[in-house]
């Protein structure tokens, strides 16, 4: 594993770095109910005591969804966008997944690239999913 298993510490951090990087950031209350769930894992990333990267993925039976990734702006294109991916999708694959999706914005080229290159592929693209009324693409990776 690249990063570690996120702790109740880490909520505050994450929440930050939630707002940091996106324009509709999960709210300390729901990244708190995530950490709680059964079905839901987290991994963080530090860099000398900074918190880098994070991301969550929920398992349930046969299927895992990529929750959340992000990266703080200083750490992007430097590997620790895959680095949490690749801890994502293991952890999805010892809890017994077989798929893995996603959704991704249709603006974010670079996260579009990091999962193609890393096996997901395009199912559809849900229209105005996200507030802003930006579009998603789905994509998914058999494991």
């Amino acid at each position: 594993m690249n990063g570690r298993a996120w702790t109740m510490n880490d909520i505050d951090g994450i929440a930050a770095l939630e707002e940091e990087c996106f324009s509709d950031p999960w709210s300390r209350r729901l990244l708190a109910e995530s950490f709680l769930s059964d079905r839901f894992y987290g991994v963080v990333l530090e860099e000398n005591g900074t918190l880098a990267a994070y991301g969550g993925v929920s398992v349930v039976c046969e299927d895992a969804e990529i929750q959340l990734i992000a990266v703080r702006e200083m750490y992007r294109r430097c590997g620790r966008g895959r680095a949490i991916l690749e801890d994502l999708i293991s952890i999805a694959r010892a809890k017994g997944a077989r798929r893995i999706f996603l959704e991704v914005r249709v603006s974010n080229a670079a996260a579009q690239i990091l999962y193609l290159k890393s096996g997901f592929r395009g199912l559809y693209c849900r229209s105005r999913y996200y507030p802003d009324g930006e579009d998603a693409i789905v994509m998914m990776k058999e494991l």
